[in-house]
């Protein structure tokens, strides 16, 4: 399968492991799931780590949201990565939950996470079909414009 050489072909790379901003680690591993922590629209931009910002409905398009979902699951692969060593040993995504931080009249959120699903289902297949909760917030740390946690089923 090699989920990397796709990432590749696709134009995309796996950014430096995001550090966590309080008390917790990236990921767990409990048995054959992996707990993914929420994970943010980091990257590094001129040797600094910046983060996607804003307001979908106010500040941020529905594409700029999609694109700030993508950057969020690159992290989150990273972190994966990180644990299991290998992007081929995911056997499943079970589960992904995302945030959207949000106008409270803006009813897109499902559009905005499908960046993070669409990324999934390309690299993965049907292993990368998974259930999905897509919620609007108020406010997400740092004022970043979407957070995304999940579960993985590992070899």
């Amino acid at each position: 399968m090699n989920v990397e050489k796709k990432l590749g072909e696709m134009g995309l790379t796996l950014p430096p492991s995001p550090a966590p901003v309080a008390n917790y680690v990236p990921a767990v591993r409990s048995g054959n799931l992996l707990f993914v922590s929420g994970h943010g629209p980091a990257f590094v931009k001129d040797g600094k780590i910046e983060y996607i910002r804003g307001k979908l409905g106010r500040d941020l398009a529905v594409e700029q949201g999609y694109d700030a979902a993508k950057q969020v699951m690159l992290n989150i692969l990273q972190s994966i990565k990180g644990v299991i060593g290998d992007l081929d040993k995911v056997r499943r995504i079970v589960k992904v939950l995302g945030f959207v931080n949000c106008t409270e009249d803006f009813p897109d959120q499902p559009k905005v996470i499908n960046g993070a699903s669409d990324l999934l289902v390309a690299l993965y297949g049907e292993r990368g079909r998974h259930a999905r909760s897509a919620v609007g917030m108020q406010q997400l740390p740092f004022g970043i414009a979407v957070e995304i946690e999940m579960v993985v089923e590992v070899e």
